[in-house]
């Protein structure tokens, strides 16, 4: 990692909560509601990072769109640092399993975009640009257009773009899903290593069960649809971690045998 990213300042992010919210999307082609995510509530302390989990449909993603401000709910409160959610907030970083570069821009001149958007001034911003996607293994890549990165590279600038501007909150859907398994572990890691330094608070979404507990302060689980959260672990694990060595601690494989007790549960 650069010298200049690791000299900043660690922060911790935004106090996240959901209040007793739920959420009912109109249903295709005939009269009612489907109910999405039943009363629900959600705490994160400042700088804590939190795994969503549970089957396909129970709301995992609708509460990552609410704090991000696309979704609003049905009835319920979603604060962000103490303020409500709003849609398009600078302070929010969101990481999607497609990484939506801008194809006519270079890693570096993507990079850089969500620090224009603040005013940040061109010099510092692109020395920032630089620091990190050196940070990420994309030093020598920074004029590089996505056509031109493989899609774990590709995935590494989003990645970079997303912790450049050192969000209070990042929301990241299924981010590492679509990556081959070695590509994987190695961002997952690189992820880590720069979220050690800034501490944002992170609202993560996995199918990937051994992904959350390798990533996750606490993971909740969601019941199946409609969803709602049936049960809470704490990832009482050291960090910083060790993302491939993990998987032969004890600690780690008493954690997935109990939260997979419960998970398994509730794929129907």
């Amino acid at each position: 990692m650069s010298a200049a990213i690791e000299e900043r300042t660690t922060q911790l992010g935004h106090e996240l909560r959901l209040e007793n919210v739920s959420q009912l999307f109109p249903a295709r082609g005939s009269a009612g509601a489907v109910v999405a995510l039943q009363p629900t509530s959600m705490h994160l302390k400042p700088g804590e990072f939190v795994g969503l989990v549970g089957p396909s449909g129970c709301g995992k993603t609708t509460a990552l769109n609410m704090f991000g401000g696309l979704v609003k709910p049905t009835q319920g409160r979603v604060l962000i640092g103490g303020k409500p959610a709003r849609e398009g907030h600078p302070e929010v970083g969101y990481l999607m399993a497609r990484d939506s570069l801008l194809p006519w821009r270079t890693a570096h001149a993507n990079v850089i975009l969500p620090l224009e958007l603040k005013g940040v001034p061109k010099h510092e911003a692109a020395q920032r640009a630089a620091d990190i996607l050196t940070a990420v293994g994309l030093g020598s890549f920074l004029d590089s257009f996505p056509s031109q990165l493989s899609h774990g590279m590709r995935q590494r600038v989003a990645v970079a773009r997303t912790l450049v501007s050192n969000p209070g909150t990042v929301l990241m859907d299924e981010p590492f899903s679509a990556l081959d398994a070695e590509t994987r572990l190695k961002l997952q890691a690189e992820f880590l290593r720069l979220w050690e330094v800034h501490r944002s608070t992170v609202v993560f979404v996995t199918h990937d069960l051994a992904e959350a507990i390798i990533m996750c302060d606490r993971i909740l689980v969601f019941s199946a649809r409609p969803g709602k959260v049936v049960a809470e672990f704490k990832i009482d694990l050291p960090r910083p971690r060790q993302v491939l060595d993990l998987q032969s601690n004890p600690k780690y494989q008493e954690l997935f045998a109990e939260i997979w007790s419960i998970f398994r549960k509730e794929l129907k």
